[in-house]
């Protein structure tokens, strides 16, 4: 059986030592430990419920088919995390290959107020988050959340830096756009 790495709980490890032997049951109880965390990772990649869900099993059928090369010295959660990031952007690329990427220099004239985007909850975020286009969905999402650089998010979709330069910087500007748009609403209601 693999070692687990030390912050992970003896359960972990006799779920995963069962999930090994193929045991549905372990399979079906991993799954169920992990279904949140996972689905708050895809939900960011997608553009709505269905499609995270896919995600997500394709994520746990990647898990169960490959636990085997997972390094116990490792933190599951981490490993299970890059899988479900992984398998999403898998699916960006086969569903949106030929999506429309701006280039960096359409982009420089954009002026972001960051100030907004700042202030924002986390919640409110990934709600407008959902409402991006995939391409710029997937580089926010890469960037402002997973912490991965232009030069990793060029690796990993098959586009230039300057594409996802760009596509960030159009992101975070209809995002702008977005949020005043909801303050407007919000002021109105209050009776502004």
């Amino acid at each position: 059986m693999h070692k687990v790495h030390l912050q992970e709980s003896e359960e972990l490890q006799r779920l995963l030592g069962g999930c090994l032997k193929k045991d549905r049951k372990s399979q079906e109880v991993l799954y169920q430990q992990y279904y949140s965390y996972g689905m708050s990772i895809a939900f960011r990649y997608a553009g709505n419920r269905d499609e995270a869900t896919e995600i997500l099993n394709d994520s746990f059928l990647k898990v169960f088919q490959n636990l085997k090369k997972y390094d116990g010295n490792r933190s599951f959660t981490t490993w299970f995390r890059t899988i479900v990031i992984n398998t999403a952007i898998n699916q960006y690329k086969k569903y949106l290959k030929h999506s429309y990427h701006d280039d960096i220099n359409e982009a420089k004239s954009i002026s972001i107020n960051q100030n907004a985007l700042d202030t924002m909850a986390y919640e409110e975020i990934l709600e407008l988050v959902q409402k991006l286009t995939p391409g710029y969905r997937t580089v926010f999402s890469l960037y402002v959340i997973d912490g991965h650089s232009h030069d990793e998010i060029s690796k990993k979709l098959g586009i230039s830096v300057g594409a996802s330069k760009s596509n960030l910087s159009r992101a975070r500007f209809k995002l702008q756009d977005m949020l005043q748009d909801l303050m407007k609403i919000e002021y109105a209601a209050v009776g502004g």
